[in-house]
């Protein structure tokens, strides 16, 4: 298949590698699609979608196999070699086109408002600059398009807070592969001038210790433009 939306601009050429921490994320991702509920998670992330759709960050693919029928083709970015290949191994296996390819949230190589939908999967967490990659997000699409957001970020009272700002500020990034525990997603899509639809917080895992991780938000946003 080829990436039809792709473009020849000037891309960042910055590598990101994780080696340890994509093995590590492979695990523990297919393992939480059972045992933490996930996979009903993804299913309401991405029910009702339709035509084209850009998912960036897409890890090691695990969305694939959730798309609908009604999706066209999905375009998936993902920067991290190890995560890229799961996803080209995932994408074989999916019941919608799935194209998989190199590329960072901050700088997307396809053309703008290329897509009907757009889908943020725990990614915002790792970028390494939230408000140019929803720029990103808001260039690729279409006026009225969608956008579907499963993140996590700050959340539980004071002292959970402090503990994720300061594990931000020391090992945590190091150890996870980028990833912040004290960004707030929604905050940042109203600050990139997305309009927000309904969003839903949430624990993950629902039952159980409060990690600094369990702060979660699953929600629906469009870039302005929709018809009423």
């Amino acid at each position: 298949m080829a990436l039809r939306s792709v473009r020849p601009r000037r891309m960042s050429r910055e590598t990101v590698r994780h080696p340890l921490f994509a093995r590590y994320y492979t695990r523990i991702s297919v393992a939480a699609e059972t045992r933490l509920g996930m996979g009903a998670v993804r299913e309401r992330l991405l029910a009702g979608l339709s035509g084209r759709v850009i998912e960036i960050g897409a890890g090691n693919g695990l969305n694939f196999a959730h798309y609908p029928s009604t999706v066209a083709e999905v375009v998936a970015i993902e920067p991290e070699r190890l995560l890229r290949q799961r996803a080209v191994e995932a994408a074989l296996r999916a019941d919608v086109p799935v194209d998989v390819a190199p590329g960072a949230a901050e700088a997307l190589p396809v053309k703008s408002e290329a897509f009907d939908a757009a889908v943020l999967s725990l990614v915002l967490c790792s970028v390494r600059d939230v408000s140019r990659a929803l720029g990103e997000v808001r260039r690729v699409l279409r006026p009225g398009g969608t956008l579907r957001f499963f993140e996590h970020g700050v959340g539980g009272g004071p002292a959970m807070r402090s503990a994720q700002r300061a594990l931000d500020r020391t090992v945590w990034p190091a150890l996870n592969g980028g990833c912040h525990l004290a960004r707030d997603p929604v905050a940042a899509l109203r600050a990139a001038d997305f309009e927000l639809g309904p969003y839903r917080r949430m624990l993950m895992p629902e039952k159980g210790p409060r990690l600094p991780t369990s702060y979660c938000v699953l929600g629906t946003a469009w870039r302005h433009g929709r018809e009423e």
